[in-house]
C-alpha cells in the first residue's frame, strides 16, 4: 500500500530550488489525448512520482491529470510551460493499475487520456473528506452544571450509545440540535471529528477480513461436489495468474464455490473484485454474500451516489474496501492490493461496452489479472465458446491454454432437478388471429394456476408493438434521427425508438397520408402479451419485469418480494426475467418466441440464443416441486432448439455437442476465438464527409497476407442519433497483429475533422 499525499505539501526553496517538467496524461477526447509536458515548482510541492493525481491548466479551465514520468526538456519554452496547480489528497495509482490503462490503450486503440477516464471518474475523491462534529458523553459532568430534564434524557441515551451527530441525538430523544450543541459548550458532552459515513462507510472504515473470514469459512459448507472443486480451484491459484472456468448447470452452486475463494483471499488480506451483471437486479446475490460473510458487500454501479462512489474509490486506493461488487466499470477502480477477480455470468452480453472506449470487461478482466499476477474465476451455466474453447472444452477442436482449468457441476444443489423441456411446433398449433400463446401453452397455464403454482412467459421484445403500419398507405412509424422503427408502448401512450431514446406521443393518425385510426400494431410485445394473457387469465395476478417497468433498483426488489411472497400468479418478462433469480414456487417457463434471436448476421447469434433459452429455463424447477419449459418454436430442426431439447440424461453433454458444431462453424470461417475481427464505424451528421473519408480510407488501405478487409458499405443501421454510419470489417488469423496494422492504417490516412471513427476490436455487436 502506497503512504499518504496532501495536497501543497510545502518544502524548504533554498534545498530544491529548480523547478522540474513532468509528463501528464490528460483525460480528454481521443483526438487530443495525448500527453502533455508541465512545470512544477520543486519550491511548492514535494516531488511529483508516476501514478500521482494532479491538477493542471488546460485551455482554459482546470483538469485533473495522471503524472507518468519526467522529463528534461521540452518543446515549450520555459516562459510559456504552464505549472501544476495541485495535488489529489490520495496516494499514487498502484503501477500495475497504470500498466493495466497503457495495456486496454494498446488493445482498444483507445488514446490514453480516453482510457484514463475510465479509472479518474470520480474527481470528488481527490479532496479530503469532510469531517462532521459527534457528541458523546464525558468522563466528568462539571459541578456548576445545570441538569434538566431534557439534558438528563440525553445523557441517560448516550450511556449507551456510540457518540453520534447531533441530528442523531435530537431524533432519538425528543430535544431540538441547539440543546444537544449547547450542552457541549457547557461541558456536558464531549466532541470530535469523524469522517462523515454514508449508509455506514467512510474514508476510516475498514471491511472485516482476515481472521474473521477464516474463521467464517469453517463455519459454512459445500457438498462434496462443491468442496472438491474449490480445493482444485485453491490448488491451481497458489501459482499465480490462473483462469477457472466454472461452469454448472443452472442451480448447481457455482456462486458457494467461488465465495469458498473469496473468503481466502479475503483472510490473506487481499482485496477482491467481483463483476455482476443487470447489478441493481442482485438483491437474492447479495443475501447469499451476507449469509456467507456476515456484512453487506459494497456496490459499485451507475445508480450508486457520487458520495458513495467518492468513498469506494478511495477506499480501492487504500486497500481497505476489501471486496466490492460491481458492474463492468468496477473493473477500473484504483485496486492497490488486489488478489481475485470473479467475473459471474461470463458470458453476458452487458460486459461488453461499445460507446467511447469498446471493451469487454471478461476479457479485460484476464488482462487485469494477468498484469497483476493473479487468479481470476469466470462462472456461468452458459459459457461463451471463446472461455469454452480456451478451457479445453473442445479438446478435439482446439487445445486448452495452459492457464485455463475447466470445472464442470452437473447437478443442482440439494436435489433439485432441472426442469424438463419441450418444444411446440408453431406450425401445426398456430394461435388464433391477434394471440400469440399457442393452445398447448395456454392448457399449461391453466394447469399450473389452478395448481397454485407460479408461471414465467418470456419475450424478450420492450413494449406493446415493434412496428406499427398504416393499413391506408402503408407508412411505418420510424425515427427521424435512426434508422430504425418506433415501438409502440401503449401503458405509456408514447411511440419510442429504443437506439436514441427519443420518443412521441401515441396517435391514432398517419403522419404520412392524415388517415384516421388506420395505424395498427404489428407483433407483440410484452405490454401486448400481458393483454392476451389477462384476457385468459382475468383472476390472475400478473408481473410485467422489462425496463420500461423497473427502472430502479428499488422497483426491481419490490416485484422480487412480491414474487417471492406468492403475490404473483404470472411474470411476462424480457432477459431481465432470466438471470439469476430464485423463485421456488416458479414450475413453468414458456418462450413465446424463441426464433427472434436466431435471424440476422450477428456470428454469435445462435450462441446468444442457446444461453438466454437455457438460462430463462432454469428459472424453473429450483424449489422442491418440478419444472417445465415449453417453448414455441417455427424451427423446431434448428441445431439450437435441438440440443436444449435433447433427451439424453446429460444435459452438458448436449450443451457440449453443441458448442463443438458451433466452434467447427467458425473455425472453418476463421471466426473468432480461431480468427479475429475488428470493425472501424465511420459516423458524421454530413454525409459527403463521411463518404469522402471512407473512399480515402478505402484508398490507403493496408495488403498483408491473412488479412482481409471488408468495406466500406454503409453499416446495418446507417443512421444513430442523426448521424450517417459506415463500416469496414477486419478479419485476421489469430496470430497477426491486427491493432498495429489498424493503427498504421489510420494514422497515414487524413480523416475530415467532422468525422469520427471508432475502433472495436472482437466486436460483438453488428449493427
Amino acid at each position: 500500500m502506497h503512504s499518504e499525499k496532501s495536497p501543497a505539501r510545502e518544502v524548504d526553496k533554498q534545498t530544491n530550488p529548480l523547478g522540474q517538467i513532468v509528463q501528464v496524461a490528460v483525460p480528454v477526447p481521443a483526438k487530443r489525448g495525448q500527453i502533455l509536458t508541465y512545470d512544477y515548482y520543486a519550491g511548492r510541492f514535494a516531488p511529483l512520482a508516476r501514478g500521482m493525481i494532479v491538477k493542471i491548466p488546460l485551455g482554459r479551465r482546470d483538469v485533473w491529470g495522471l503524472v507518468l514520468g519526467h522529463s528534461q526538456t521540452s518543446q515549450i519554452s520555459k516562459e510559456r510551460l504552464k505549472a501544476v496547480s495541485d495535488i489529489a489528497d490520495i496516494p499514487e495509482l498502484d503501477p500495475v493499475c497504470i500498466r493495466f490503462l497503457e495495456q486496454l490503450s494498446f488493445w482498444t486503440l483507445a488514446s490514453f487520456g480516453a482510457v484514463m477516464r475510465l479509472m479518474l471518474n470520480t474527481p470528488d475523491a481527490w479532496q479530503p473528506q469532510p469531517k462532521s462534529t459527534v457528541y458523546g458523553i464525558t468522563d466528568t459532568v462539571p459541578d456548576d452544571a445545570r441538569l434538566t430534564a431534557q439534558r438528563q434524557r440525553v445523557l441517560n441515551f448516550l450511556q449507551e450509545s456510540p457518540m453520534l451527530l447531533a441530528t442523531d441525538i435530537a431524533r432519538e430523544t425528543g430535544v431540538s440540535t441547539s440543546l444537544v450543541k449547547s450542552m457541549a459548550t457547557a461541558g456536558l458532552l464531549r466532541t470530535e471529528k469523524r469522517a462523515r459515513q454514508i449508509d455506514g462507510w467512510s474514508d476510516e472504515t475498514s471491511q472485516p477480513h482476515t481472521e474473521l473470514m477464516a474463521q467464517r469459512r469453517h463455519q459454512l459448507s459445500l457438498s462434496d461436489a462443491q468442496a472438491e472443486i474449490a480445493g482444485e480451484m485453491r490448488k491451481n491459484s497458489q501459482d499465480g495468474f490462473q483462469v477457472h472456468l466454472l461452469d454448472g448447470v443452472t442451480g448447481s452452486g457455482k456462486t458457494e464455490i467461488y465465495f469458498d475463494l473469496v473468503a481466502g483471499t479475503l483472510a490473506s488480506g487481499k482485496q477482491v473484485l467481483i463483476l455482476l451483471p443487470e447489478i441493481a437486479l442482485t438483491k437474492a446475490w447479495q443475501d447469499r454474500f451476507v449469509k456467507w460473510f456476515g456484512f453487506v458487500p459494497p456496490l459499485w454501479h451507475s445508480a450508486v451516489t457520487s458520495a458513495r462512489r467518492r468513498i469506494l474509490w478511495r477506499q480501492a486506493a487504500r486497500g481497505t474496501a476489501m471486496v466490492i461488487a460491481g458492474a463492468r466499470s468496477a473493473l477500473f477502480l484504483p485496486f492497490s492490493n488486489l488478489g481475485l477477480i470473479v467475473v459471474d455470468e461470463e458470458h453476458d452480453a452487458s460486459y461488453k461496452q461499445e460507446d467511447q472506449v469498446a471493451y469487454h470487461a471478461r476479457d479485460m478482466a484476464l488482462l487485469r489479472a494477468k498484469i497483476t499476477n493473479i487468479p481470476v474465476i469466470l462462472a456461468s451455466a452458459t459459457p461463451s465458446l471463446e472461455s469454452w474453447i480456451n478451457a479445453g472444452g473442445g479438446s478435439e477442436i482446439a487445445p486448452r491454454h495452459p492457464d485455463w482449468h475447466h470445472h464442470v457441476l452437473t447437478q443442482r444443489f440439494g436435489g433439485a432437478k432441472l426442469p424438463a423441456m419441450n418444444l411446440i411446433d408453431m406450425r401445426l398449433s398456430r394461435p388464433i388471429s391477434g394471440q400469440w400463446l399457442s393452445a398447448e401453452l395456454k392448457d399449461r397455464l391453466a394447469r399450473n394456476f389452478q395448481a397454485g403454482e407460479q408461471s414465467l412467459l418470456f419475450l424478450n421484445r420492450r413494449g406493446y408493438a415493434p412496428m406499427t403500419i398504416c393499413a391506408s398507405c402503408g407508412y411505418r412509424l420510424a425515427c427521424h434521427q435512426c434508422d430504425s422503427l418506433l415501438v409502440t408502448h401503449k401503458l405509456a401512450r408514447r411511440v419510442q425508438c429504443h437506439f436514441c431514446g427519443t420518443s412521441q406521443p401515441l396517435s391514432l393518425q398517419c403522419p404520412e397520408c392524415g388517415d384516421n385510426e388506420s395505424l395498427m400494431a404489428i407483433g407483440p410485445g410484452v405490454e401486448r402479451l400481458q393483454e392476451e394473457v389477462q384476457h385468459l387469465f382475468p383472476e390472475a395476478r400478473i408481473t410485467v419485469l422489462s425496463s420500461d417497468t423497473v427502472r430502479t433498483g428499488k422497483e426491481a426488489q419490490m416485484l422480487f418480494d412480491q414474487i417471492h411472497d406468492r403475490q404473483t400468479d404470472i411474470i411476462i418478462g424480457t432477459q431481465m426475467a432470466a438471470k439469476g433469480h430464485h423463485f421456488p414456487f416458479l414450475t413453468l417457463v414458456g418462450v413465446v418466441d424463441a426464433d427472434l434471436g436466431l435471424g440476422g448476421g450477428d456470428l454469435r447469434a445462435a450462441e446468444r440464443t442457446y444461453q438466454m433459452l437455457w438460462q430463462v429455463a432454469g428459472r424453473s424447477g429450483r424449489g422442491d416441486l418440478p419444472g417445465q419449459a415449453y417453448i414455441q418454436t417455427y424451427q423446431p430442426s434448428h441445431p439450437v432448439l435441438q440440443a436444449l431439447c435433447d433427451d439424453s440424461s446429460d444435459p452438458i453433454a448436449a450443451r457440449n455437442r453443441f458448442m463443438a458444431a458451433e466452434a467447427i462453424a467458425r473455425k472453418t470461417a476463421l471466426m473468432p476465438p480461431f480468427g479475429r475481427l475488428a470493425a472501424l464505424i465511420l459516423s458524421s451528421p454530413d454525409l459527403t464527409a463521411i463518404q469522402k473519408a471512407a473512399a480515402t480510407l478505402a484508398r490507403n488501405k493496408p495488403h498483408f497476407a491473412q488479412v482481409d478487409i471488408f468495406g466500406p458499405a454503409e453499416a446495418p443501421l446507417s443512421r444513430i442519433r442523426g448521424a450517417f454510419r459506415i463500416r469496414f470489417l477486419i478479419r485476421t488469423d489469430r496470430q497477426v497483429a491486427i491493432q498495429k496494422i489498424i493503427a498504421d492504417w489510420l494514422n497515414n490516412t487524413p480523416i475530415p475533422p467532422k468525422t469520427r471513427i471508432s475502433c472495436d476490436i472482437d466486436p460483438y455487436s453488428f449493427l
